[in-house]
């Protein structure tokens, strides 16, 4: 029992969509196998630990959510340690470690982690490794392994470290051993490696890969194709799925979302934005919140809890062989003996429930598999060639694989049956391997001060085209069920957009309030404000003068601080997506429109610029006014990679050139706008 209690570690995680807690528990299941125990909980359980109690070494995994914030489970944790009457060496006896998720794409990246780790420090704690920081855009994986490879030795270290202290006694034998033990990873020589390639009998896809010269999904070449591999090891199962010959109703979808009141709104206008050979498709829809507490502000964002499409989930039960059982009700529950720790029923899965329900509304069935997915179906694939493969798949030495075949290219689990067609999961596979089908998130673009009872949102029909890995194209879930759910009310477009015209609906959606705490208006009126808006990035922008236009006309006697927009898209005729703009400028709520179109041809000898962040260029002396004179706000709305880090870049530039400062100290001074809620951004991946 001392033993017991001397290999123990606090691991604590905080996930928002499942991704720390994964990794907690790959790192419980090492921490097992190698003779340890890790005490494993949510951040949110603060019941079940007591950190100003801890002795032993505390890991933490923790991701990011919304604008830098850290997920739902962490926030009473965090604002427990952010009190500021606790001294400095609260946590002084603290050793720990920490392991931040985020994505780069966006501006504060792992700022989950990074505020728990800053604060930590400062009531005293000391870290015994250093902090990781894994970025899901290029691949979570590239940090997590290598840091999780290290974890071992630093816990070592630690252990070793208490026992100086007087803490431990005698923990270095308790833990040499497994802490020096090899990861519990499995060395596989698979019986694919031992086929000869002119024996036909046995000949496999993954074989014959051995004479092409380049890889692809189904197909390995050297060196992946002749190694032995390092595979995860097979997480435990935990879910047991019973058919039921019981009938009655399925759960409301909207019984499924915990994050507050949801509310069945009329779709009562659908308006295509765009002319039919623009490259991409905008919708403008607006909802009907009349006779809803449904409230928001120019800025908030909002949720549409959406299902998956009918025709995905049908060919999904024809290939796990259930399309008979489709309408049955199963039986849910934790598998009696599972190895898995802290195992629950999952709670995105109604206790009582059709399998054609939770395939369509509770699992996220274009979820990119993970790889701890791939291991579990390994086991579930007949074919050796295939098995090779998806072992392959899921290594270390298949990693780049990994990420150019699977996650580059955006594959789902349909992609990978239909890639690998003697793999048959069983539905309990699913169920544990699939996340939640989260709600998406759309910008409010009107204003509920000039259209009372009216919400209005802006979207392009996602598509993800036909590849090699992917044999059929496809809509965004949410984009593509929205544009089906109109098809019957678009009509073409002519550039404008006016609630007396569209066409009207009986059609209802599903939504909740995710109001943003920032990307608001100024309270003072007078303050100018720069609006960066390309595409359907406009959409906040539109809700923004809406609502001055309409303060205008009730507080003429008001002082209003001059407003820019610049605005961008491709082609003037086809995708101006707004000409509503024009009518804001001949009134006066928007002072100066600066606008681009990137695939304009010109017979100019000096070509026009093409993107928004060329334009802000062009503006220099203006925008280093509006921000450092006048104390304005400067607004971005778009797409994060090929948009907001441009515009990004042009300001440090402006900021250079008009203060006459390096690169360096402009920015600075933009860190310095960030931080004061200046320079504002709203931008997705």
């Amino acid at each position: 029992m001392c033993c017991d209690l001397k290999r123990r570690f606090l691991l604590l995680y905080a996930t928002q969509k499942g991704q720390a807690k994964a990794i907690a528990e790959e790192i419980w299941q090492q921490a097992g196998a190698r003779g340890l125990e890790a005490d494993m909980h949510c951040m949110s359980e603060m019941d079940k630990y007591e950190l100003e109690t801890e002795r032993a070494p505390v890991v933490i995994v923790i991701s990011t959510t919304g604008t830098g914030d850290p997920p739902d489970t962490a926030r009473k944790f965090v604002k427990k340690i952010q009190d500021r009457t606790l001294p400095p060496d609260h946590f002084a006896h603290l050793q720990y470690a920490l392991l931040g998720l985020g994505d780069s794409e966006y501006t504060f990246f792992c700022n989950g982690g990074k505020t728990v780790d800053r604060r930590l420090q400062e009531l005293g704690a000391q870290r015994f490794y250093n902090t990781g920081l894994a970025d899901d855009c290029v691949g979570l994986e590239l940090v997590v392994d290598p840091w999780i490879d290290g974890l071992w030795l630093a816990l070592k270290e630690a252990f070793l470290l208490q026992k100086e202290k007087g803490g431990m006694s005698g923990v270095v034998d308790a833990v040499s051993s497994p802490l020096s033990a090899a990861p519990p990873e499995m060395r596989l020589s698979s019986e694919v490696e031992n086929l000869k390639i002119e024996d036909e009998g046995v000949r496999s896809s993954v074989v014959a890969s051995a004479i092409d010269s380049e890889p692809s999904l189904v197909h390995s070449v050297p060196p992946v194709s002749q190694s032995a591999l390092n595979v995860p090891a097979l997480p435990p199962e935990y879910i047991e799925v019973q058919f039921q010959d019981t009938y009655g109703e399925n759960p409301h979808p909207s019984s499924l979302i915990s994050e507050g009141s949801t509310f069945e709104v009329p779709v009562t206008k659908a308006v295509r934005l765009t002319r039919e050979d623009a490259i991409k498709t905008s919708l403008l829809l607006e909802l009907d919140i009349a006779d809803t507490a449904f409230a928001y502000q120019p800025g908030d964002a909002f949720c549409v809890i959406c299902p998956n499409s009918a025709k995905e989930v049908e060919e999904l039960l024809r290939i796990l062989g259930l399309s008979e059982k489709g309408d049955c009700f199963v039986s849910v529950k934790v598998k009696q003996g599972t190895k898995k720790k802290g195992a629950t029923h999952p709670q995105h899965i109604p206790e009582r429930s059709t399998l054609k329900f939770i395939l369509t509304w509770c699992l996220e069935i274009r979820a990119i598999p993970k790889k701890a997915f791939l291991r579990a179906l390994v086991e579930c694939t007949s074919d050796a060639g295939e098995k090779r493969r998806l072992q392959e798949l899921c290594s270390r030495q298949g990693a780049s694989d990994y990420t150019r075949f699977i996650r580059d290219s955006n594959l789902c689990l349909l992609d990978l049956l239909h890639a690998f067609p003697s793999c048959r999961p069983s539905l309990n596979l699913l169920i544990e391997h699939l996340p939640k089908l989260q709600a998406r998130s759309y910008s409010a673009s009107s204003s509920n001060l000039y259209w009372p009872g009216k919400l209005w949102f802006v979207f392009n029909i996602v598509e993800f085209p036909v590849c090699p890995a992917r044999r059929v194209s496809r809509k965004g879930v949410c984009t593509g069920w929205l544009a089906e759910l109109v098809a019957p009310l678009l009509h073409p477009n002519k550039n404008t957009v006016d609630t007396k015209g569209g066409s009207f609906s009986t059609e209802k959606i599903t939504i909740f309030a995710r109001p943003n705490n920032t990307f608001h208006l100024p309270e003072d009126q007078s303050v100018p404000l720069m609006m960066v808006g390309p595409g359907t990035g406009i959409a906040p922008f539109i809700g923004f003068l809406q609502h001055r236009q309409k303060l205008r006309e009730e507080h003429p006697d008001w002082e209003f601080g001059e407003t820019w927009l610049f605005f961008g898209c491709r082609h003037q005729d086809r995708d101006y997506l707004f000409k509503q703009l024009r009518c804001f400028l001949e009134n006066g709520t928007l002072t100066h429109l600066k606008v681009c179109f990137s695939r304009e041809s010109s017979i100019a000898e000096v070509a026009p610029p093409k993107y928004v962040q060329d334009v802000v260029r062009l503006y220099a002396k203006e925008v280093a006014r509006v921000l450092l004179k006048e104390r304005g706000y400067f607004y971005i709305c778009g797409d994060k990679k090929h948009m907001a880090d441009g515009v990004s870049d042009a300001v440090v530039d402006v900021l250079s050139m008009e203060m006459e400062a390096d690169k360096l100290e402009a920015m600075k001074i933009l860190a310095t706008l960030r931080e004061a809620k200046r320079y504002l951004q709203d931008v997705w991946s």
